[in-house]
């Protein structure tokens, strides 16, 4: 099958991809991005900031973001590295994963570029598959040392999820956990709650993390699933009011309904030396949500549903 590629008024070329049960998502070449991702009723399950700039070279605020080769300000690259503002390309040769149907999957890639090797000089190439299928969202990014010395990178899947109200989710699988709180001067704390709740700014890099954590949304009755492989570390990150005035490419409102959970590999740097490949995995999923105690059993979540 075909890819079905539409160009939009913003210059922007977007991959749709569709399944039979109706879900959809939408693929920018531009940062290899996942910007929407529609379930089969046609709800929106991805956040995207109302005043994103989708301009180039600016970075898109929401959907599925990647930070490579660096996560954040830990480096002496531009915030979260440069893969999310870069123009990736189709991947006609993905060859050593296993076939998917064309019509809900598409590999991309991003080779090492002039400007950046200016800047970090490593030869690599970075791939991303990015697969629907009914309920689910998988992606699984690698990155191949293409040079004649080993490197090493910080990585991370940046996650805005869709939420009715931050104030009344919750997300279960870290409790117990040492994290670093970047609020704090990157200080390193235990979690003590049974859940991360929300009533001001979070912003914590949770370490060691279990490969399935949930986000329980009880409004909408819905849990995000997160699974994942390769990606030891989970960013927890909502602005709260006062940090969402000073970004310029947030709506004031949006983080009422934003949260973002990354899958990432922050605290243990990926070394890989020339010719070696890593392979991460994260699956995004949903689950209706029924309560009895007005909360979710989280074994029931953290164990699965069948």
């Amino acid at each position: 099958m075909p890819l079905n590629i539409v160009h939009d008024g913003n210059g922007f070329s977007r991959i749709i991809l569709t399944e039979p049960t109706g879900s959809s998502a939408e693929v920018l070449l531009y940062g290899g991005q996942v910007v929407s991702w529609k379930n089969e009723r046609r709800e929106e399950l991805l956040f995207m900031s109302s005043k994103a700039i989708w301009k180039p070279p600016r970075a898109i605020r929401g959907g599925i973001p990647v930070y490579f080769p660096q996560f954040g300000n830990l480096g002496s690259l531009e915030q979260h590295g440069f893969a999310r503002n870069r123009l990736w390309s189709i991947d006609n040769d993905p060859s050593p994963l296993p076939p998917t149907n064309n019509q809900s999957s598409v590999d991309l890639i991003l080779k090492s570029a002039e400007e950046d090797l200016k800047t970090w000089p490593r030869s690599f190439e970075l791939r991303l598959r990015i697969s629907l299928s009914a309920g689910k969202l998988t992606l699984i990014p690698r990155v191949r040392n293409m040079d004649s010395k080993a490197f090493s990178f910080t990585f991370a899947l940046s996650n805005y999820l869709s939420v009715s109200d931050i104030s009344e989710v919750r997300v279960e699988g870290l409790e117990t956990l040492d994290y670093f709180d970047n609020l704090a001067r990157r200080e390193r704390f235990t979690e003590q709650a049974d859940a991360i709740t929300f009533d001001g700014e979070v912003n914590r890099v949770y370490l060691d993390t279990p490969t399935k954590i949930a986000m329980i949304d009880h409004e909408k009755k819905r849990t995000f699933v997160l699974r994942k492989d390769g990606m030891p570390d989970a960013v927890v990150w909502n602005p709260w009011d006062k940090k969402t005035k000073t970004v310029p490419d947030l709506g004031v409102e949006d983080y009422k309904t934003m949260l973002c959970v990354d899958s990432a590999a922050i605290e243990t740097p990926i070394v890989l030396k020339p010719f070696e490949e890593w392979k991460g995995r994260q699956e995004l999923s949903t689950v209706s949500s029924s309560y009895c105690s007005g909360q979710l059993d989280p074994r029931k979540v953290l164990h699965g549903f069948h």
